[in-house]
């Protein structure tokens, strides 16, 4: 298992991989003082030590988890994706939606700042 994101994201290639350091670069500009690191084996940021989102990549998708509550508060954005409890996948065969995850780890950031 990665230790560290870096060790993670050398595990793919491709397509998968650009879309995971996409993924990276993105909650990154979305939540510069988020703390990463990896947690249940995949990428996972933390905000004022309270977990912010986190994602990781599959055969045919990327996986995102914005728990507790950021699939509730986009669920009209999120239905058009397969989704687990707690996680959205985002097709390989589709565009990533960037602007999307950006809103999303956006809304988080406020939930977790007390102005969501």
């Amino acid at each position: 298992m990665a230790a560290t994101v870096d060790e993670y994201l050398a595990g793919f290639e491709g397509d998968v991989r650009a879309r995971l350091e996409t993924m990276r670069e993105t909650i990154r500009a979305a939540a510069p003082d988020a703390v990463e690191s990896m947690a249940y084996g995949m990428p996972a940021y933390k905000l004022d030590k309270k977990p912010l989102v986190y994602f990781a990549g599959f055969a045919g998708h990327v996986g995102f988890y914005a728990t507790p509550n950021g699939h509730e508060a986009f669920a009209e954005d999120f239905a058009r994706y397969k989704q687990g409890k707690g996680s959205v996948q985002f097709p390989l065969t589709e565009p990533l939606p960037v602007d999307l995850v950006r809103r999303v780890v956006g809304f988080r950031v406020g939930a977790i700042r007390g102005r969501g």
